[in-house]
């Protein structure tokens, strides 16, 4: 039995889009990974608190968000953090893929979100983050 569910941040300024991304990726993205719960976050300053205080194992940003979007913020994340969580990028048009990876994503889905896909992703993420080495 997992002793704590991972915790997965979920930004976005819109509401329908949150929802949107928890519904792809599901309670349980996959059986070797037991539950997660969601954080939702509709603003910066939310997830900047959500990040401090170092109990999220991964956040999904949304790439369209306003007025700061998730591509600008993942970017801030890496460079402020020292240890931070594993981030996926949700954007509109795969062609924006390239600015996900500039801003040091580990993962990027595109809308509209397909289930399967989604949560694969993310479980690869937290596997991938699970198996690193532990920086001291």
């Amino acid at each position: 039995m997992p002793e704590q569910p991972l915790r997965i941040l979920v930004f976005s300024h819109r509401p329908e889009v949150r929802e949107s991304i928890i519904n792809a990726i599901g309670r349980r993205p996959a059986p070797d990974l037991g539950r997660v719960e969601y954080v939702e976050a509709a603003g910066i300053a939310e997830v900047l608190m959500e990040m401090d205080a170092g109990a999220v194992d991964l956040a999904v940003l949304d790439g369209e968000a306003q007025p700061t979007g998730g591509i600008g913020l993942a970017r801030q994340l890496r460079s402020e953090l020292d240890d931070c969580p594993p981030l996926v990028v949700a954007v509109r048009r795969k062609d924006d893929r390239w600015l996900a990876t500039w801003a040091k994503a580990d993962a990027v889905l595109v809308h509209p979100l397909d289930p399967l896909t989604s949560a694969e992703t993310v479980a690869d993420v937290l596997r991938a983050r699970s198996a690193a080495p532990v920086r001291g």
